[in-house]
């Protein structure tokens, strides 16, 4: 293999794994059919609405932008189905959102030119200004229900969204569009609190609002990643390397992407077609190396002191600790992986200041917390930086891999420690 066929093997890898874009094309979409099913469950019953909600980083986007790819390659022939998806921004009102829809949208007209053998053209117009500072919701549904057909509406990133009046002008949208039995289905995506919030508004839209969790990925869905992105450019991996890669990812996609990138394209520096587990460690340094700098120094700010201190073990602790569906979890469930971590028991009142430390400032506000004093359940504010500590502590040598097998395989530490 020269150095030519080398870098094409390489581009075509780094199209194939991309760690820093949602996918978008369903070719390369792993995984999610319960989820994917859903949806298309909803957008074919008039009056539906979904929210997909769940931890950031978990593939919600990717969900969200292979729905497009599906539909144009399902309904090819059909003019009358239109599918727009946007992002919210922190500063969106109800009607800057709702501009950016109809920036999307466009009417197609025909046009005959002057003189009697004119030409007929098509023009096309864009509909943004048809929203102004005081359309409404009813607005919304009137102006969708005059193009006719049928409207699919993704609305990204909705839990960044700042004033409470914009949820609730959009619970109202959406208690419009059911009760007009409109043929449009809005789906939006964001965070658990971000539905709570427009269920609250409104509690008669929760039988028209689908609400679909997205976990963390299965191992199994990982795993399709990682042998649909090698078949792509035929080359194979080595079971233990595969499952390596899989437990580093700790459930999301994006490590997922990064690990296999990076021990595939080593594997083809050295010509070969099977990524080894010498591979994924080579991976594992070249990740650290390359995660987003504001990861990095997020993670230095929470565990540096100027004096000896538990804080890197327990931030690693937290990181290995058994979580819920939201990523949240109880100081209980971070003693297991502090006792075997280091190498003798430890109890909550060791470790419980340094749990609400990282919630503050001086700490860079690692972990958000919920609850009433003694049963406060945390949770990373950025999912990526979990595996980011994993994956320190390994390098660091605080952590190795058969113990980490042994924290997720429930070996306790009265077992481990005798």
């Amino acid at each position: 293999m020269d150095e030519e066929e080398k870098l094409q093997r390489k581009m075509s890898l780094s199209q194939t794994f991309n760690p820093g874009a949602p996918i978008s094309r369903i070719e390369l979409f792993a995984g999610r059919i319960e989820q994917l099913t859903l949806v298309i469950n909803t957008i074919n019953q008039t009056g539906q609405h979904a929210i997909i909600y769940g931890e950031r980083g978990v593939g919600k986007t990717s969900l969200a932008s292979v729905l497009s790819d599906f539909f144009e390659k399902q309904f090819e022939d059909e003019k009358w189905l239109r599918y727009v998806r946007v992002n919210c921004d922190t500063d969106d009102s109800f009607n800057s959102i709702w501009k950016k829809v109809f920036r999307e949208l466009s009417i197609v007209y025909e046009k005959k030119s002057i003189g009697f053998i004119g030409e007929i053209e098509e023009i096309s117009r864009s509909l943004e200004s048809l929203i102004d500072d005081e359309t409404k919701p009813e607005d919304i549904r009137y102006l969708l229900e005059r193009l006719g057909g049928l409207h699919i509406i993704v609305i990204d990133e909705f839990d960044r969204v700042q004033e409470r009046h914009v949820t609730s002008l959009i619970a109202d949208t959406i208690k419009s569009f059911s009760d007009h039995l409109l043929k449009a289905t809005l789906i939006l995506v964001g965070v658990a609190d971000a539905i709570d919030e427009l269920i609250e508004e409104h509690l008669s839209i929760e039988r028209s609002m689908v609400q679909i969790p997205m976990p963390r990925m299965s191992e199994d869905e990982l795993e399709q990643i990682i042998i649909n992105g090698l078949d792509r450019v035929e080359m194979e991996i080595e079971e233990i390397a595969k499952n390596r890669i899989i437990q580093l990812s700790q459930g999301l996609p994006h490590f997922t992407h990064l690990f296999s990138l990076y021990a595939s394209q080593i594997a083809v520096d050295e010509e070969r077609s099977k990524v080894s587990i010498q591979d994924v460690e080579g991976a594992l340094e070249k990740s650290v190396e390359h995660t987003q700098l504001s990861i990095q120094r997020k993670c230095h700010q929470a565990t540096s002191s100027p004096r000896e201190t538990l804080y890197p073990q327990v931030l690693l602790a937290c990181a290995l600790a058994k979580t819920d569906m939201l990523g949240y979890f109880a100081a209980t469930d971070v003693r297991e992986p502090l006792s075997i971590i280091m190498g003798r028991n430890y109890d909550i009142p060791a470790f419980s200041r340094h749990l609400n430390d990282f919630c503050e400032d001086s700490r860079g506000s690692v972990f958000e917390k919920i609850g009433e004093p003694r049963r406060y359940r945390f949770r990373f504010m950025n999912p990526l930086l979990q595996p980011f500590v994993i994956m320190i502590g390994l390098s660091s040598g605080l952590i190795e891999f058969e113990e980490i097998n042994k924290i997720y395989n429930g070996v306790d530490s009265a077992q481990r420690l005798s």
